[in-house]
């Protein structure tokens, strides 16, 4: 493995300031509705000590489950090589290896991934991740990769091979007001594309921002950064906690489609921020996407998955109709 293609930020905030941070990882069966959805989080509260959670869901038809362990400050470190350690769970370049046992669910896993493609940074210009606005930083080591490895759920051993996925990082001093990730691979029409997007809309002060869209395409063996502050008037979301209809413009490109699932494969969870407000989040890895590729002076491209994505929602609102895990954030 090459330079690590991002690092933690906890270890340099200052003690009075509040940070969250995750280190995460999806993966999805090649053939059929199953995958993972692995989040390794750093919480700190302004004045006091860090805190790291490990979360975990499996996602099968019908029956998500899941689990999660929170441990204190001396149990988060950033071992040499890796990303982040929090108790024995442990995500660097090209691994991840870990557990999360509770009285709900028993589950670890050992993973290895491919560096993938290229890493992409959501924010475009890099003075935006040393600057006070946003307050949510994001990028994605590894955007589209390739996971071996096994997955042990309650004594069942799932073999991982040849699973597609991503591995994402974000961290700030409070989530975005609403926000909504997804990532797509494993494409039909075309096995290495792939689409990695974080969309968002930000309070400042009194007001709430439109939907700002950032995120990558790859289709056709080209890159398009898609999304931006130039494009907001043209950037299109209509959501609900099962799914969302999108159009994403980028340069000389237009991406539009949906992505969703039916409510019984989302699984919710509490968000903490640091300040001590809140977010519910529905997330579903498991979930299916169509893609309609306009490029200039070329043929549409169309694009889908039926369960090679994930689609996520972080809201305010607590009437989604999703159970919530029953673990505290924060």
């Amino acid at each position: 493995m090459s330079e690590p293609r991002t690092q933690a930020v906890y270890p340099g905030v200052a003690r009075e300031r509040g940070h969250y941070e995750s280190f995460y990882l999806r993966a999805s069966h090649p053939t059929e509705p199953l995958g993972v959805w692995i989040r390794h989080t750093i919480h700190k509260a302004p004045g006091g000590p860090p805190s790291g959670s490990v979360w975990f869901t499996l996602f099968e038809a019908g029956d998500p489950r899941a689990s999660k362990v929170t441990v204190g400050e001396e149990q988060v470190s950033v071992p040499a090589g890796d990303y982040i350690a929090i108790g024995d769970s442990e995500i660097g370049p090209g691994r991840a290896a870990g557990s999360a046992v509770t009285d709900q669910l028993s589950a670890s896993w050992q993973f290895t991934f491919t560096e993938g493609a290229p890493a992409f940074h959501h924010l475009p210009r890099e003075w935006m991740y040393r600057a006070p606005v946003p307050r949510t930083k994001t990028l994605s080591p590894h955007p589209s990769s390739t996971f071996n490895g096994t997955v042990t759920v309650d004594g069942r051993e799932i073999p991982v091979e040849g699973w597609r996925g991503m591995v994402g990082h974000n961290w700030g001093a409070e989530h975005a007001e609403r926000w909504i990730w997804t990532n797509g691979t494993g494409f039909e029409a075309d096995g290495e594309a792939y689409l990695d997007a974080a969309i968002g809309r930000i309070k400042l002060g009194p007001y709430t921002t439109p939907w700002i869209g950032n995120g990558v395409l790859f289709v056709d063996g080209e890159l398009y950064r898609l999304g931006g502050l130039e494009r907001t008037r043209s950037t299109v979301v209509r959501e609900t906690p099962r799914g969302a209809q999108l159009v994403l413009p980028g340069k000389g490109v237009k991406v539009s489609g949906r992505v969703g699932a039916e409510p019984s494969r989302f699984v919710a969870w509490k968000y903490a921020d640091p300040d001590g407000g809140g977010h519910d989040v529905v997330n579903c890895s498991i979930a299916s996407m169509t893609l309609t590729v306009e490029r200039d002076d070329r043929p549409p491209i169309e694009l889908h998955t039926e369960h090679g994505a994930t689609f996520e929602l972080g809201m305010r609102e607590t009437d989604h109709g999703v159970p919530v895990q029953p673990f505290p954030d924060g």
